[in-house]
């Protein structure tokens, strides 16, 4: 069998826990068909020992789409890496970037940055287990180990053992003191860092990840590395995603859709996943940013909040809220000047 083909990371949405579900990334798709997509981080007991297809199920449509896994045994990474390409994933990505108190329980996530030598073993292993790409996406540092020389060291490790391709969140992470959130917030962004990385190393793939609100930053940031992740800032705006497939990967061929025919397409998804089961609220919920920034935004928002979670809720709930929302828009475009 051969190798798949590469992929294209000039532009990827970050995992994110409670966020990048199914759901999400269904919906997101609708919006950009190129921009490379992650699943939350999915721990290697859940799909060795949960409910599997819970946790690994995606449609068709979500590809290219990545599987991120939280472990630090190489046995279980290997044998999780092996089961992503059964599943049909296009990457499999280790996370050693999550500061949570759980995942450090469990002894994963960002406290692996001090283990360099578990990483590297880990990537080993899992390589050894799949054909796919197996990447890493870490900080820049963690606690006292935060200087250019530690990422520099971590990465040299883990790319001696065959990793090819890292994103990098350009923050710190404190494993005491400081929530997931401030983790998100609070250490200083070091953008200039994550640059010269890959000034220093130029046969890896770097991706910048941390602080990007839009699709210019991540242009400017292509200047100097491979790639751009862009986190919370494309969950609560989503919109921005349209002009991705254009600006980012030059596709001219198609028009950009509007708000109304996204909508329309998620109406259809929405319909088939009531069928199966699913709440709608279940959907909705991340698509409640759609139309930030323009007139109709709160309708859209309040309609899909009250009403998505109600018993019995269908595909009308989103459809009522389109209405509302591009009433409120037509309602407030400029008006011609009368004759």
């Amino acid at each position: 069998m051969t190798a798949p083909a590469p992929l294209d990371r000039r532009l990827s949405v970050a995992p994110m826990m409670d966020r990048t579900d199914r759901h999400c990334r269904a919906f997101l798709r609708l919006i950009s068909a190129r921009a490379l997509l992650y699943t939350e981080m999915i721990p290697t007991g859940a799909v060795l020992r949960g409910q599997r297809a819970r946790f690994l199920d995606f449609d068709a449509a979500e590809h290219p789409l990545a599987l991120q896994l939280g472990g630090a045994d190489p046995g279980a990474l290997a044998d999780c890496a092996a089961i992503a390409e059964e599943w049909g994933y296009d990457e499999v990505n280790l996370n050693v970037g999550c500061p949570s108190d759980r995942v450090q329980i469990a002894r994963f996530g960002a406290c692996l940055m001090a283990e360099p030598a578990t990483v590297a073993a880990a990537v080993r292993a899992m390589q050894a287990a799949t054909r796919l790409p197996v990447t890493v996406k870490c900080r820049i540092g963690v606690d006292d180990r935060d200087t250019y020389d530690d990422l520099v060291g971590f990465v040299r490790s883990v790319s001696q053992a065959g990793c090819t391709s890292f994103a990098v969140h350009a923050r710190k992470a404190w494993l005491s003191g400081l929530s997931p959130k401030e983790n998100r917030e609070v250490p200083p962004l070091r953008h200039a860092e994550v640059h010269r990385l890959k000034a220093d190393f130029p046969a890896l793939e770097i991706v910048i990840n941390g602080g990007i609100l839009d699709l210019g930053e991540a242009e400017a940031h292509l200047a100097h590395v491979d790639g751009a992740m862009i986190g919370r800032a494309a969950y609560q705006d989503p919109w921005m995603l349209a002009e991705a497939d254009a600006r980012i990967f030059g596709v001219r061929s198609t028009r950009r859709p509007t708000r109304a025919q996204i909508v329309a397409r998620l109406s259809d998804y929405a319909a088939a996943q009531l069928d199966a089961g699913v709440y709608l609220s279940r959907i909705t919920r991340h698509a409640l940013g759609l139309y930030t920034g323009v007139p109709g935004a709160r309708a859209w928002r309040r309609h899909l909040s009250t009403h998505a979670h109600r018993p019995g809720a269908g595909v009308t709930v989103i459809e009522e809220a389109l209405a509302l929302a591009e009433g409120e828009r037509a309602a407030r475009a400029p008006q011609p000047e009368a004759a």
